[in-house]
């Protein structure tokens, strides 16, 4: 099986194109391409697929082997990846998810290959140095979420975790989202709340991803993300996206914030006009090779 593993703010996830080869027992392969089973390591595994009803769809497997709706990182990496394998010369795409049709813009810089590159597939067609991704409008609605309660929205609602209050905002990006803010993102125990939010069934239906955000000022949003069935990530881009639609619907931020992460900054905007949500930032590749998955099986 041929891959690219690439990163985008600290996230190192596995792209592979399953348009051209056959891929046996995705959770199994999932979890040997983890940096929890493999050496090559991820934070997940990226399927490029062929889509009736866009440019491409993407399928997004967890470390654990479960199929994921959407990351935000992951997405953006996506059109490099079809850029720079010359699946496409399209510069704007629509890519097919879980979490709905998503739109993507690529920033290509023509430049000779430098050194080290020369057996890069984008050697003559110019480097992709910047991915800009339009995910949607957030869903705010308890039953789309959905969430366990009576309330239209949850936005600001105290809930006790274990020894504290948090106020906690639900988002949906087609994969469940919370957000609440801390005083300081560095302090908190970031597992030991992480993972009992992410299990409080009782509330969330589905297992949750959870944002922890603290806010520097009204442009610049700290972050730490707990991200459901993994564990603490590097980086998150909706995790990012639902701290500033939690900061904004609570008024603590304006629309265009950038949001820091463990990986690195976010620029994100919430659009004025569209409703959507925009974040642009880099990804890159770290390498591509081959592996041997044929003791997988069916």
């Amino acid at each position: 099986m041929k891959f690219t593993k690439m990163q985008a703010f600290g996230n190192d996830y596995v792209y592979i194109d399953a348009i051209h080869q056959t891929l046996p027992n995705l959770p199994e392969l999932a979890k040997f391409v983890s940096n929890r089973h493999f050496a090559i390591g991820s934070d997940g595994m990226v399927l490029i697929c062929q889509s009736d009803k866009a440019d491409f769809r993407m399928r997004m497997f967890n470390p654990d082997g479960t199929e994921g709706e959407m990351c935000g990182n992951a997405l953006r990496s996506v059109g490099k990846y079809v850029y720079d394998h010359a699946l496409t010369d399209k510069t704007e795409l629509v890519i097919e998810t879980l979490g709905g049709l998503q739109k993507l813009q690529l920033f290509v810089e023509n430049r000779e290959a430098k050194d080290g590159e020369k057996n890069m597939p984008y050697e003559n067609r110019g480097f992709v140095n910047n991915i800009k991704a339009n995910i949607g409008a957030p869903r705010l609605d308890t039953q789309i979420i959905p969430v366990n309660t009576d309330l239209a929205q949850f936005i600001e609602q105290p809930v006790k975790v274990l020894d504290k209050t948090f106020y906690i905002t639900a988002v949906s990006w087609g994969n469940p989202h919370v957000a609440m803010f801390v005083d300081s993102v560095d302090d908190l125990d970031v597992e030991k709340y992480g993972r009992e939010i992410e299990n409080m069934t009782e509330l969330f239906v589905n297992k949750t991803n959870v944002t922890f955000a603290q806010l520097i000022n009204r442009n610049y949003i700290k972050m730490r993300e707990w991200e459901r069935g993994t564990g603490e990530t590097i980086g998150c881009g909706t995790g990012c996206c639902t701290a500033v639609v939690a900061g904004v619907l609570t008024g603590r931020c304006d629309r265009h914030v950038t949001v820091e992460q463990i990986g690195g900054p976010l620029d994100i905007n919430w659009d004025e006009k569209t409703g959507t949500m925009f974040m642009t930032g880099p990804s890159h590749n770290v390498f591509e090779g081959e592996i041997d998955i044929s003791h997988l099986g069916e």
